[in-house]
């Protein structure tokens, strides 16, 4: 570790734990979809969160993550871009007529538009974005010999711990998935429910601004 300079990662590992658990969009997205869709759809979600945050472990290692604290017009344009598709899932779900057997959200795509969506909704967010930004260099040293492999380790650590405790959410919600499958009305209510707040999400995008 010391020689990618990477200082204090007991701490790092901590904070990754704490902020992991702060419940958010990843954390409502995966319940969502394996509550209606089962237990392996949510898996599939939260893997396709995670890739999203591969991804901007990435960006970050390669310093393409400044453009967006830079750049407005950049930052603008994949605000809109994330909060116009959050939006549009959560419409979705608000004017579908789906059932406990026919899930709204993927229309019988699965697997594959979960994981999807997952990491679109992740990749298409600056503010997830500026967080890799922001957090992993403050517990690497860049006067290192490779502090670039030091954030790209510290950025996989996050998202391990990350994938781990989404399991665990994408666990949490087969158990409601089992009951909303014997109850096709609270199955119903619960896409209204998520339809809004999915949208409420998209507007509260659309209206952060540039740190």
């Amino acid at each position: 570790m010391t020689s990618l300079g990477i200082q204090h990662f007991d701490a790092f590992l901590l904070a990754c734990i704490a902020l992991n658990l702060t419940p958010g969009l990843d954390t409502f997205y995966i319940l969502t979809r394996s509550g209606r869709e089962g237990r392996a759809v949510g898996v599939a979600a939260a893997l396709g969160i995670n890739a999203g945050c591969i991804v901007h472990t990435l960006a970050a290692v390669l310093g393409i993550s400044a453009i967006l604290m830079t750049s407005a017009i950049a930052f603008s344009v994949l605000k809109y871009l994330g909060a116009a598709y959050l939006v549009w899932i959560g419409l979705r779900m608000l004017l579908a007529r789906g059932t406990a057997r026919q899930p709204t959200v993927t229309r019988g795509k699965g697997l594959v538009a979960a994981f999807r969506q997952g990491m679109l909704t992740n990749v298409l967010n600056p503010k997830v974005a500026l967080f890799f930004l922001a957090f992993l260099p403050q517990f690497v040293s860049m006067q290192a010999g490779h502090p670039q492999l030091g954030l790209l380790v510290l950025g996989l650590s996050f998202i391990g711990t990350g994938t781990l405790w989404s399991m665990v959410l994408a666990l949490l919600g087969g158990h409601i998935h089992h009951l909303l499958h014997t109850r096709p009305r609270l199955g119903q209510g619960m896409d209204r429910v998520c339809g809004m707040v999915l949208v409420g999400f998209g507007f509260r995008l659309a209206l952060q601004r540039q740190p």
